[in-house]
């Protein structure tokens, strides 16, 4: 039961049948529910009466207050007598969506009416950000910020509000107080656990304030948010005893610059404790900490749930990255779609080579979370299912991502959700397993270790072999030998290569032999026959599973046009990539040797140079005196044609090679099925909005079970 549904309860107030009007009874005044401010001022109205104990015919609402000449309203006003002239706490409300710069000329509002009406405390409220002051009653009535209004009854104002077990004003809606406080004695809080909507709206602000509007990048605004969120969630883990306040919240009679350093404290405990997540410092100033401090103090991220949490903060995320950083967000129902066909287990190690914030692996940690409950009891065998996911999260899900910024952001995605941030390691996802490890510290970065990759490369950059020197470890940045062409016989080194061809190699690298690679991928990879070479290492490197195509419009609302698919891959061991690779090479030599390849090349081109050379002879016999220079000249043209007939012919002869070796190699290598889909509709439109349908569910169900039907018949 929430606070509006015990008002209603016990009286205090009723809507009508469609819910667009609230009546508070003691008053009898009718006001309109659908007015974002109404909703706010419904609520505060019932935590004075149900959680802080006034009793309701001291509380009036709506009253005219006197500035000068001027008449304005004040929202609420609790009095401390049954006559209601002696004002104890005047209460401005406003609506949810207040950016900080709003919110201060409310408190500034607030204040004046609560100095022009003589209250001794002043109460501004958004729902999502609290301030509270106490205003002297002598001259000159300059503000003092407290941690809280006082209860009903109660004289002296506490230090602090949040304690450890202290009491729980909306956590699962239970010991809402309904009594005045008769006992006089101060009530300490428990952190809140918020919804997914409040939290989306507490991300948001709190990154507005620290923006403010232009005055600091967005994105260093979003790194200083990351650094003291990090610092809420270390806070709330910390051990301390029942009673013993939280450390991240305000205290009566104290400067910013002491809640810095206590938050500062606080991040320094998690430099020594995860140096790969806080790195550098904070640098925002005393009161740019106290106000995220004041968005942040009163809620519980540990115990919000983490559906909630994750969503709220994706949806936070997306509304700040829109634009530069669109790149590194996969849509959620293709993350979902892949994470889902795949049979990942707690025991799995499970990689994404380009993390961006995190999505495959938050999905995939979820899916382990979701097995935990179908072996043990989320309540009775607590810690069996913690463990059950929380050593997945801590020991087998790893992440790599180049922008150290982004990949910030995916740890603190992953603390969220409840750990497993120490394996998100910020490095270019193309260099050697050894140099990530020398560079990251984290030895778990191996070649040949990870059952799972799933991921979503950056598509249309390009690798130049001048600006990276591990080129040369790639395959696929080599140029392949042209097996009809009798005078190419070294490999050498492309000029460049793209980022998402060599990041399917990079993948091969790290699975383990039968491991499975699940990688969006641009369809020309699939299609061009410029990238005919690429599909020849695939097969050879990897047992292709199923391909299912995306629509034209699966990456629009990130801001990207290409036209996609999801491949699924399973590492052959490296008996059969070596036989595969054999079988292809012998197959060259014999289409050769069965159609003296060799011997028509040399035969067209010494009739080429037979013919040339009786050009010259012509020539030579109708212009006897004329200078060699002119012999040649003369035949050029006659000479040019004769070049191209022959290159004509040598181009036709190969593609009739090509022919007979793409089809004599579709019955010499294994067969075996492959998955094929398309997909039309998978779920939202090209701006983003939802639609009715998302065919991957359909098509998702189907590959699981082809999946599971390969593991268990193909050894």
């Amino acid at each position: 039961m929430n606070l509006i549904e015990l008002g209603i309860e016990k009286g205090i107030i009723k809507f009508d049948e469609e819910q667009n009007f609230i009546t508070y009874i003691q008053q009898n005044k009718k006001r309109n529910y659908n007015n974002p401010e109404e909703k706010v001022q419904a609520e505060t109205f019932l935590t004075l009466v149900l959680i802080y104990g006034y009793p309701e015919k001291r509380i009036k609402q709506f009253v005219s207050v006197q500035m000068g000449s001027e008449t304005k309203e004040a929202d609420l006003i609790v009095y401390n007598d049954d006559d209601c002239h002696s004002t104890h706490i005047l209460v401005e409300c406003k609506k949810e969506d207040l950016t900080d710069q709003q919110f201060n000329i409310a408190v500034d509002q607030a204040y004046s009416y609560a100095v022009a009406e003589g209250a001794k405390y002043v109460w501004t409220t958004s729902r999502i950000k609290n301030q509270y002051y106490e205003v002297p009653t002598e001259k000159p009535k300059s503000r003092i910020e407290i941690p809280d209004i006082p209860q009903y009854g109660i004289d002296k104002l506490a230090p602090y509000k949040y304690v450890k077990g202290g009491f729980s004003q909306l956590d699962n809606q239970t010991n809402i107080v309904s009594e005045p406080n008769e006992k006089n004695t101060q009530k300490f809080f428990e952190l809140q656990v918020v919804s997914e909507s409040e939290l989306t709206k507490i991300f948001i602000q709190s990154h507005q304030a620290l923006w403010g509007g232009g005055q600091r990048n967005p994105s260093v605004a979003f790194d200083e948010l990351d650094k003291l969120i990090f610092c809420k969630i270390w806070d709330e883990k910390h051990p301390r005893k029942t009673g013993e306040p939280y450390d991240f919240q305000i205290f009566r009679d104290e400067d910013p610059e002491d809640l810095l350093k206590r938050v500062k404290a606080i991040y320094a405990i998690g430099e020594k404790e995860a140096p790969e997540v806080f790195k550098d410092g904070i640098t925002l100033t005393a009161q740019e900490t106290l106000t995220i401090v004041k968005y942040f103090q009163r809620i519980n991220l540990n115990k919000t749930d983490l559906d909630s949490k994750g969503k709220a903060f994706e949806t936070f995320m997306g509304s700040y990255f829109r634009g530069d950083f669109g790149q590194y967000f996969t849509p959620r129902p293709i993350v979902k779609f892949i994470v889902d066909s795949l049979p990942i287990t707690h025991k799995a190690r499970v990689l994404d080579t380009s993390c961006g914030s995190g999505g495959f692996l938050l999905y995939a940690l979820d899916k382990v979370r979701e097995q935990a409950s179908e072996y043990y009891d989320v309540i009775k065998d607590e810690k069996d299912h913690y463990k059950h996911w929380h050593d997945f999260a801590e020991k087998n899900l790893f992440g790599i991502e180049i922008n150290d910024q982004i990949a910030r952001t995916a740890k603190m995605n992953m603390i969220i959700h409840d750990d497993g941030h120490t394996n998100v390691i910020a490095s270019d996802g193309l260099v050697t397993d050894e140099e990530m490890q020398a560079n990251s510290k984290n030895k778990e970065f191996k070649y040949n270790s990870f059952d799972y990759i799933i991921t979503n490369p950056p598509f249309g950059s390009s690798i130049k072999q001048t600006e990276k020197a591990y080129m040369h470890n790639y395959s696929l940045s080599k140029k392949e030998i042209d097996w009809l062409n009798p005078k190419d016989t070294k490999e050498t080194i492309r000029d460049s290569q793209s980022t998402e061809v060599l990041f399917i190699e990079q993948c091969y690298k790290f699975l383990v032999e039968g491991g499975y690679l699940a990688v969006v991928i641009p369809d020309g990879i699939l299609t061009n026959s410029s990238m005919q070479y690429v599909r020849d290492n695939i097969e050879e490197m990897y047992r292709i599973v199923a391909v299912v195509s995306m629509p034209q419009t699966a990456f629009s609302a990130t801001g990207a046009g290409v036209k996609s698919s999801v491949m699924f891959l399973r590492k052959h061991k490296a008996k059969q990539t070596e036989k595969i690779n054999n079988q292809k090479n012998k197959l060259k030599i014999d289409l050769k040797i069965e159609n003296k390849y060799i011997k028509t090349i040399d035969a067209w081109d010494k009739e080429k140079t037979v013919a040339i050379k009786e050009l010259e002879r012509l020539a030579k016999l109708n212009n006897p005196n004329a200078p060699k220079k002119d012999i040649t000249a003369l035949i050029k043209d006659d000479k040019t044609t004769l070049q191209q007939q022959f290159t004509e012919k040598v181009n036709l002869l190969k593609e009739e090679m090509t022919e007979k070796y793409f089809e004599a190699k579709q019955n010499l290598l294994d067969d075996y099925p492959i998955f094929m889909a398309i997909a039309e509709d998978i779920g939202y439109d090209a701006t983003g909005r939802e639609t009715k349908t998302n065919e991957l569910v359909e098509i998702g169900t189907e590959l699981q079970k082809f999946i599971t039907h390969i593991n268990k018949t193909e050894k």
